[in-house]
């Protein structure tokens, strides 16, 4: 017959807090209207099989989300409509019995449905298309027992609704709260293979599950980037949290494989990255930067010097960006190649690139070696004043840095070049050292590091 009452369809905005079943039937209706209501009811618990195929096969044809959970299992969908219905009718007539499993049962299924990813408006649209059926089933049971009777059941009609719109809000509030956890433990996932990832210990059978879970090829080209706060005094202190970083990025992970960057009037720029992986180690950050290119691609010399200067930190932050290694499971290597960078990054803040500063990564890879040399070379300075010996350091650091000119280190200096090579000719009485000879030469320099970086 046609439908005799239109179905009231609530919109959920957003979780409602599960009120009590109505328990008051018989101060809103007479008792004869309660008692059509309960008779017709009981007829639809006779015959819940036949009403679970019809609502199974409606939300097959109705709603789309629910399309592949029963493609993939139709018998473990029809058992779930089926208790719900069960226990949803139930409630219609005996509330106190069946309240808490009713309850229960909405519950789970808003948490199971949020496990298998359906839509949370498919699964609202399921429960009202559920409780439209079971509302036309009482109105044609009950003009089909007494066409008479079906005027009695608009007195109800406003309970039963408030019943179905108490339900979904009972789904939706389980379904969010599993959708809580469930991206906790995702997130808690993805921290634990990044750190994994970064420390070397992933299994090389995990590497492709963990491509897949954070989005990144297997095989692309990356380096790491290594971030800590400036050192005060001595060793550095451990960091609780990385600094405020702002990422230029080689590529994001959502960037194509093989995209090259983006050319600008100076060279490769960088745009910022949708997403970077970060994970916080005792004394430093450390960030996975996607690189252009594939395995065995050198990809563009200059991408990561473009990346650290593009790279936007607070003053005082260190950052190391390490050389770029080939497919996920190189991650490890990476992040020791970053931490070497970081080391020869200045006490003061600023960023190395290691492929740009390889002599200072070897100083600073065996701090022993590199003090040895230091106190081998440079201990004869120590004997001379303070201030003479700084200008000494200071006038072999200016003139090695200009490439051995000493106009252009005097230009620096702000005195004469003669000046610069009296004092370069004084370095070399008290040392015993030839700047001329390049064995010295690279001495002098690598000892010059080593006092910088360590404090030898």
């Amino acid at each position: 017959m046609p439908q005799v009452v239109r179905p009231r369809f609530a919109v959920l905005h957003g979780t409602h807090p599960a009120a009590p079943l109505p328990q008051r039937f018989r101060s809103l209706a007479d008792r004869a209207a309660v008692e059509v209501l309960h008779r017709a009811a009981r007829v639809l618990v006779a015959s819940l099989p036949v009403l679970t195929d019809r609502l199974v096969d409606a939300l097959y044809e109705q709603e789309p989300g629910y399309r592949a959970a029963i493609d993939a299992d139709r018998a473990e969908v029809w058992q779930e409509v089926h208790h719900s219905l069960r226990h949803n009718v139930g409630s219609l007539i005996q509330p106190r019995e069946f309240r808490d499993a009713a309850h229960r049962t909405s519950r789970w299924i808003g948490e199971i449905r949020a496990e298998q990813g359906v839509p949370l408006d498919a699964v609202l649209h399921a429960f009202r298309m559920g409780g439209a059926m079971v509302w036309q089933d009482l109105v044609d049971e009950t003009a089909r027992r007494d066409p008479d009777d079906v005027r009695l059941l608009v007195h109800v009609a406003a309970d039963v609704w408030n019943f179905v719109d108490e339900h979904c809000g009972i789904v939706a509030d389980a379904y969010r709260q599993a959708e809580r956890r469930l991206s906790w433990r995702r997130e808690n996932q993805q921290r634990l293979m990044v750190a994994a990832l970064l420390d070397g210990t992933a299994r090389i059978a995990d590497v492709g599950e963990a491509a897949a879970m954070l989005g990144l090829p297997e095989q692309g080209r990356y380096a790491v980037l290594a971030v800590a706060s400036v050192r005060s005094g001595g060793p550095q202190q451990p960091a609780p949290a990385r600094p405020r970083v702002t990422l230029p990025t080689a590529l994001s992970p959502d960037a194509a494989p093989h995209a090259a960057p983006a050319a600008g009037p100076d060279g490769p720029s960088y745009a910022a990255p949708a997403t970077t992986l970060w994970h916080t180690g005792p004394d430093a950050a450390f960030a996975i930067l996607r690189l252009a290119g594939g395995p065995g691609d050198p990809g563009d010399p200059g991408e990561l010097h473009a990346i650290a200067d593009a790279l936007d930190a607070p003053a005082g932050t260190r950052a190391g960006i390490g050389s770029a290694v080939d497919g996920l499971a190189a991650l490890g290597d990476a992040r020791r190649l970053a931490e070497t960078a970081l080391r020869a990054c200045p006490a003061s803040g600023g960023t190395v690139v290691l492929d740009e500063h390889l002599p200072d990564a070897l100083v600073v890879s065996s701090p022993a070696l590199g003090s040895a040399l230091a106190d081998r070379v440079l201990g004869p300075l120590d004997r001379l004043d303070p201030s003479d010996r700084d200008v000494i350091l200071e006038t072999l650091t200016a003139w090695l840095d200009a490439d051995g000119s000493a106009q252009r280190a005097g230009a620096r200096l702000y005195c004469h070049r003669n000046t610069v090579l009296n004092r370069l000719r004084r370095f070399e009485q008290l040392t015993g050292r030839c700047l001329t000879r390049p064995r010295d030469a690279v001495e002098v320099s690598l000892a010059l590091a080593a006092r910088r970086l360590l404090g030898a």
